[in-house]
């Protein structure tokens, strides 16, 4: 075994593999960016190497020197980044470093998805109609569309994530279609080839883990069921599959084996099938994946296997030590992908520095069961632009799984972060989807689940069951006498408005909330003791510290207490009760103004009787992030791109209202908060 190791990758994967790599005894080397100095995985690892520009992590010679230089005998990739760059592979056998991941010629071969498809279907592993020659023209895809049949899916050769992919329902949309794919393809890949490939409506998508080592020994470890997928990105995976039967297993695996076998495959990778929701049994392979893949952890809590550890021994050169026969699922396992995101902004990403991270104590790595949370992050870290959103996994394990579900929802409700937005309400309504819940899966029921809370109807209110309380938690820390100080104001001269003999004066404030939503509320009273007004009904309201870190808090509504997480920074107050967190925003007189204004001028008009008071829309930045294009200043028509801000390495375009004059407040380069203001329309006819 190798007594030291580099782990070419950052966050919750350099984390996971540097925790083997700790139990193993094996000193772990990490490499960061100028980015990631004070980053996570730097922390933990026994050293770390700069390695300089943010995007220097895509560097092979880079990493391969850090190696070379830190007396490392190995090179861990994680998953993205290098992970399946066969250049990587080349250079470490170059520098005498081992790779811990398969050989140059077998990623080359999966990369290629007509290749790979060619390769497999050879050995008879059932693969979905489609074409099979990378360098078909449009014409020649037209004429072999017949034979693939409709409705079909336009494929680039090259890339992944759904980027390129075009439905085509019918033979007239296919030649528009195609000019689409090829545009997109060339843009994002480099290459613009295309195949065609059938379209099964309403599939799963199911995998299977495999592990070779260099003898040519091959095993699987049963299957994930990665369905639930939004924009093409898995976000909650199980396994096993619920509808994968005994029968099936044994034929999936089998399959997936001997596609590991027809590329001399070496390592840990997973080979993906399609599977039609109402014949499982009809499967049809897809493409392999020649890494470790994200969802790993579910397969070793069924398992019992840490999947880097084995990874690391074949590596060495040892041999499978376990056959086939050895491999016994027990329970089952979920996994739901934490990412910082905004679900009220339509999951735009959210950056900023994590001021609370509190995992409620839950392990992580193989160890941890029956709930497991590995993270990137810790409190006091930063999430930038840069890299992926994603900052953790949340993992359980049951008997069953109902026991999975019910154990998984309630580690999401007890984890909390605050500082930046993230997805965990959303999964937490996920997993309570009856579908969801009873397994019965296809890759397009997310999209389904989102769309009515993306529907114009739904957009004007954005908020969820358990905003009313946290209107009430926020309008405590920051409208109680006790929000002016550092401690509990002991003194009865507190400005509260307090005269001997007199009622407390109400001190009034309002809050934004994500969505745009303000909520007027009045607070009487201090924490311990305080009426709360303007959100429904008044209520009888206190909040006491709950002992342990400063963000945990006991709330008392109306004669009933349950804990509450919840942080004021300046005019921010993030509030999560269950999982569901929720950032207001205490606006000051003048903000309050300036949108009482932007809301006559969009009503179109002020007082009763008054002439329409025509005035400027302020166009406000919608995540943190930077500035990467603006629209020339002048006339603008409504709907126009006025800025474009760069966050996570996707482009958001920020639109205009209406008609009228646009004047810029940023310029290219600009670093943007969340809510900044980027540009101000002047409407048509303004004065």
């Amino acid at each position: 075994m190798f007594t030291s190791v580099l782990v070419a990758n950052r966050g919750e994967i350099a984390c996971r593999v540097i925790g083997t790599l700790r139990r193993l005894g094996i000193r772990a080397v990490a490499v960061h960016t100028d980015a990631d100095a004070g980053a996570r995985h730097v922390r933990e690892a026994d050293v770390a190497v700069s390695l300089g520009a943010a995007r220097a992590y895509l560097d092979v010679e880079a990493v391969v020197a850090a190696a070379v230089g830190s007396g490392a005998e190995a090179i861990h990739p994680g998953y993205g980044f290098l992970s399946e760059n066969p250049d990587l592979a080349r250079a470490c056998e170059r520098a005498g470093i081992a790779f811990v991941g398969p050989p140059a010629g077998a990623t080359e071969a999966m990369a290629d998805k007509v290749a790979g498809k060619r390769i497999v279907a050879d050995r008879g592993v059932p693969v979905l109609p489609g074409t099979l020659d990378a360098s078909l023209d449009d014409d020649a895809l037209v004429a072999a569309a017949d034979d693939v049949g409709f409705p079909l899916l336009v494929k680039p050769v090259a890339g992944g994530g759904g980027k390129g992919m075009v439905v085509v329902p019918v033979a007239d949309e296919l030649p528009a279609a195609l000019a689409s794919a090829r545009r997109v393809a060339a843009s994002a890949f480099g290459d613009d080839g295309l195949l065609l490939e059938r379209l099964v409506e309403r599939p799963r998508h199911v995998e299977v883990q495999v592990l070779a080592d260099a003898r040519g020994a091959v095993v699987h470890l049963g299957e994930r069921e990665c369905t639930l997928q939004r924009r093409h990105q898995k976000i909650v995976e199980e396994a096993p599959s619920p509808v994968v039967d005994d029968a099936t297993r044994d034929r999936l695996g089998a399959a997936a084996c001997e596609v590991a076998r027809s590329v001399g495959y070496v390592g840990v990778g997973t080979v993906e099938f399609l599977v039609p929701a109402d014949a499982p049994g009809d499967f049809a392979f897809i493409e392999m994946n020649t890494r470790l893949q994200v969802e790993h952890p579910v397969t070793e809590m069924v398992t019992g296997l840490d999947l880097v550890e084995a990874q690391l021994r074949v590596a060495a050169g040892e041999p499978l030590w376990f056959g086939q026969q050895d491999v016994r699922l027990s329970g089952h396992a979920i996994e739901a992908r934490v990412y910082a995101e905004s679900p009220a902004r339509g999951f735009l990403p959210s950056v900023g520095r994590v001021e609370v991270f509190d995992d409620a104590g839950t392990g992580a790595g193989p160890g941890a069961s029956p709930l497991r949370l590995d993270a990137g992050i810790a409190s006091g870290d930063t999430v930038t632009g840069d890299y992926d959103p994603m900052l953790a996994k949340a993992v359980a394990h049951g008997v069953d799984r109902d026991q999975a579900l019910a154990r998984l929802d309630g580690l999401l409700a007890r984890l909390t972060v605050f500082g930046v937005e993230t997805n965990t309400g959303f999964l937490r309504d996920l997993l309570a989807d009856s579908d969801v819940r009873a397994g019965k899966l296809d890759t397009g029921l997310v999209d389904r689940f989102v769309a009515p809370a993306e529907s114009p109807e739904a957009a004007g209110d954005g908020q969820h069951a358990d905003l009313d309380s946290s209107v009430v938690v926020a309008a405590l820390l920051a409208g109680a006498p006790e929000a002016d100080g550092d401690g509990v104001v002991a003194s009865p001269w507190a400005r509260d408005g307090w005269r001997l003999n007199a009622a407390h004066t109400p001190r009034r404030l309002a809050l934004r909330d994500a969505s745009g939503t303000v909520h007027d509320v009045e607070v009487t009273g201090g924490r311990d003791a305080a009426t709360v007004g303007g959100v429904g009904d008044s209520v009888r309201a206190s909040l006491r510290p709950a002992g342990g870190p400063a963000h945990r808090w006991l709330l008392t509504l109306d004669g009933r207490t349950a804990p509450v997480s919840a942080l004021r920074q300046g005019r921010t107050v993030w509030v999560a009760r269950d999982g569901r967190a929720t950032m207001l925003t205490v606006l000051d007189r003048a903000a309050r103004a300036a949108l009482r204004r932007s809301e006559r001028a969009a009503a179109g008009g002020g007082a009763p009787g008054a002439p329409a008071a025509v005035g400027p829309t302020e166009v406000r930045a919608q995540m943190p992030g930077t500035v990467t294009a603006t629209h020339a200043e002048g006339p603008v028509v409504a709907g126009a791109a006025v800025v474009v801000v760069e966050a996570m390495k996707m482009e958001h375009p920020l639109t205009a209202p209406a008609a009228g004059t646009l004047r810029l407040v940023v310029h290219p380069g600009d670093q943007v908060r969340l809510d900044q203001v980027v540009a101000v329309v002047e409407p048509e006819g303004a004065s």
